[in-house]
């Protein structure tokens, strides 16, 4: 298949989901083009690397400020900030010339990722080109926005989400009828955006597409002796729901662990962490990493990875790179609730501050629970999250779409695919 996907940053590690389906989809033999924003010289040196994986990458920059102004621009409108934040004018008309170029491949099927992408995708549907589209929404954002709303710890967050929340919802309720298939990664999302489009107005399939982790690279390099009482903590620190998640980690957990073993280590690894998390790092027991190069050697070195997730949406990167390379897992229902998991087998699981505390501790205390938890672990990932049968799933959508002739599969909560 030639494949065209629209992605509104650049696949990477840390943009692991587009970055890892785009890995697969070339090593089982397709042929992928990649066109996306970078917003620093960091990302277009990711950019010019994704050169080496795909057929051709196409990537223009984008400014802080011409995001902003693409949201000052949509304040007015009934479209939400999401949509606009990644819009590049250019990049749209880059798009046209592309699909209507004669000396171009055609493209079998495209594939748009995210609500920051959506309006490309509805750029090219407007346009009639006769390619089916496929939006990978990743998770449903009216979710997690309703969630931030009202428990976000983060001030800006808070209110961001609560500007944000019913033209998101809006929004998002007419898109699963502009497309000619929507993935998303967990059944929770799936309804949540199903329940979004309004009472008889017809939806394209939505299919579960979970997300997955290299297990070869988590698996590769040398073995890190485990420090035998340090915790990590990982993830994007700019994103309201991960910030939210360190603050009542170290406000509400932490102090109960120290009360019975103060030698206990903290490590916060994450790119982008706002002032209040760097702030962490003054505490002698805490330290706050910022962006790092490579987050294995963090991974397997502690002896337990926590992920308090107090609201989210999909599934976390976070709790299935940990549990990858066997580290024991403490985490909420919220974080675990887009997997098949088994609560004392697979990992632990803890909604409150002092049943969390108690769960690291009988981690920390116990090397015969930190070994079956690890491996046990470290084996449901590998059966259910290796991106080579998440993709060999997409390419059963890819076919779906291409060799089925434009249609409406059903209504809000019909008979849409769920892989």
């Amino acid at each position: 298949m030639n494949i065209l996907f629209v992605v509104p940053y650049v696949p990477s590690l840390v943009r692991a989901r587009s970055y890892n389906l785009i890995r697969q989809l070339v090593k089982r033999g397709h042929c992928v083009d990649v066109m996306t924003l970078y917003s620093d010289d960091r990302e277009q040196a990711q950019a010019e690397s994704l050169k080496e994986l795909v057929h051709a990458v196409h990537a223009l920059p984008i400014t802080r400020w011409q995001s902003l102004w693409n949201c000052a621009l949509a304040l007015p409108t009934e479209t939400p900030l999401q949509a606009v934040y990644s819009w590049h004018p250019s990049l749209a008309n880059d798009i046209d010339r592309l699909m209507t170029s004669n000396t171009q491949a055609k493209y079998d099927v495209i594939h748009i990722e995210h609500l920051r992408g959506v309006r490309y995708g509805l750029h090219i549907k407007s346009r009639n080109l006769k390619v089916p589209v496929v939006w990978d929404s990743v998770d449903c954002i009216s979710y997690l926005f309703a969630q931030a709303s009202g428990q976000s710890r983060s001030l800006f967050g808070k209110l961001i989400t609560q500007f944000e929340l019913g033209r998101t919802r809006r929004y998002e309720g007419r898109l699963p009828g502009q497309f000619d298939h929507v993935l998303i990664t967990s059944p929770i999302d799936r309804q949540a955006l199903l329940d979004l489009v309004p009472e008889n107005v017809p939806i394209a399939p939505v299919s579960i597409l979970p997300n997955g982790v290299d297990l070869e690279y988590f698996q590769a390099g040398e073995e890190v002796t485990r420090e035998p009482a340090q915790i990590i903590l990982s993830g994007k620190m700019s994103y309201h729901a991960n910030v939210t998640m360190a603050l009542f980690l170290t406000q509400e957990v932490m102090p109960r662990v120290w009360q019975r073993h103060q030698d206990v280590q903290l490590v916060i690894v994450g790119k982008d962490p706002p002032g209040n998390i760097l702030a962490l790092g003054d505490h002698p027991a805490i330290t706050v990493t910022g962006t790092v190069d490579d987050i294995r050697p963090y991974l397997r070195k502690a002896t337990v990875a926590a992920v308090p997730l107090i609201y989210g949406a999909g599934s976390q990167f976070k709790l299935l790179e940990a549990m990858a390379v066997g580290t024991p897992v403490v985490a909420t229902s919220r974080a675990v609730s887009a997997l098949e998991v088994q609560s004392g087998q697979d990992l632990l699981i803890a909604d409150n501050a002092d049943d969390f505390a108690e769960k690291i501790l009988q981690v920390i205390e116990d090397p015969h629970c930190q070994h079956q938890l690890g491996e046990a672990g470290k084996q449901f990932v590998e059966r259910q999250h290796g991106w080579g049968t998440i993709v060999g799933q997409l390419e059963g959508i890819y076919n779906e779409v291409i060799h089925s002739k434009p249609k409406i599969s059903g209504y809000r909560g019909g008979e849409g695919t769920a892989a």
